[in-house]
């Protein structure tokens, strides 16, 4: 036993920034942002908080399933910018929708919501679950430095969100991590113990952008085509490819080097930027609302993200 994804929803902040506006605060050009990323316009929040966004995303996503918050059984959700340690967003999503089900979080960067996915599987296994909630909520303009065109450029914010139920729908996975910080990493602060002697970093993402891109460009040429060869499919036979939104050149260097048309790629980057964990449930929540992908179609969701980690899924809609 596993599930059906029954409803997805997704939100993203009102206040939108152009690359023209970003322009005014660091040196940088519309024409180098959309050639070197492929955004053209991010959402940034002006007062809603990483939970915020994710409840709202919830909400969505359970009038999309056409259940209620209390027949929830379980939820499970991700963040890399919340701003409390604790509560988690889990649990603060479960005070916003006023309910008591089981909350937690789980951290694996930008293919958290992948991992969501396969956690939740685990539940649906043991036969414990009905209804589980899953949520990548992050407000990434709070990690990252306004002054650094190399990664203020590409992230944003907002919440993607799925209601799961008990079925067949999720068919397959794989999960791979590679522990290290020495290509992305976002410190903490490191308090004022006046014991701890090391030095504080800069609270803001870190990145390697060749490193990353190399790594994102071999993790999806590898992970599509394992889970493609072990379920005895081809490209022909997935209606849709939902990746993690990085770069619009990593979607179209990974295409290139398995042999399939960018065609085959769902892509909105350009739109809400990077947004991690959110990131492919607002794409899968965009691709479900607009048609892309119906009922019965094989899809294929794979990310890749700090940690370093990597992930894909093969889902029946």
């Amino acid at each position: 036993m596993s599930f059906d994804i029954i409803g997805t929803g997704a939100y993203v902040p009102e206040r939108v920034v152009t690359n023209d506006e970003l322009s005014q605060i660091v040196e940088t050009n519309d024409e180098w942002i959309t050639k070197r990323v492929g955004v053209k316009r991010r959402h940034v929040s002006e007062n809603e908080t990483a939970a915020q966004m994710g409840a709202e995303a919830a909400r969505r996503a359970l009038a999309d399933a056409g259940i209620g918050a209390d027949e929830l059984d379980l939820i499970i959700a991700a963040s890399v910018s919340s701003e409390t340690v604790a509560p988690s967003v889990a649990c603060m999503i479960q005070n916003y929708l006023g309910v008591s089900c089981t909350a937690f979080d789980i951290n694996a960067a930008c293919s958290a919501f992948l991992f969501l996915l396969e956690t939740a599987a685990g539940f649906f296994a043991r036969g414990t679950v009905k209804k589980v909630l899953v949520v990548g909520a992050e407000r990434m303009s709070r990690v990252i430095d306004w002054h650094d065109r190399s990664t203020c450029v590409i992230f944003g914010d907002g919440a993607g969100a799925a209601v799961l139920s008990s079925g067949d729908g999720y068919t397959d996975s794989l999960i791979r991590v590679s522990g290290g910080d020495t290509v992305i990493k976002i410190p903490q602060l490191i308090g004022n113990s006046p014991f701890y002697k090391g030095e504080q970093e800069s609270p803001y993402v870190h990145m390697n952008g060749q490193e990353t891109f190399r790594f994102a460009v071999n993790s999806m040429a590898a992970d599509i085509p394992e889970l493609l060869s072990r379920n005895g499919l081809t490209a022909d036979d997935i209606a849709l490819i939902i990746p993690h939104q990085a770069n619009i050149r990593i979607i179209r260097f990974a295409a290139e080097k398995m042999g399939i048309g960018e065609d085959r790629f769902f892509v909105n980057i350009g739109e809400y930027g990077n947004t991690s964990s959110a990131s492919v449930p607002i794409a899968l929540d965009e691709a479900r609302r607009s048609g892309r992908i119906k009922k019965g179609d094989l899809v294929v969701l794979s990310a890749f993200g700090g940690g370093l980690s990597s992930a894909a899924c093969l889902i029946k809609m």
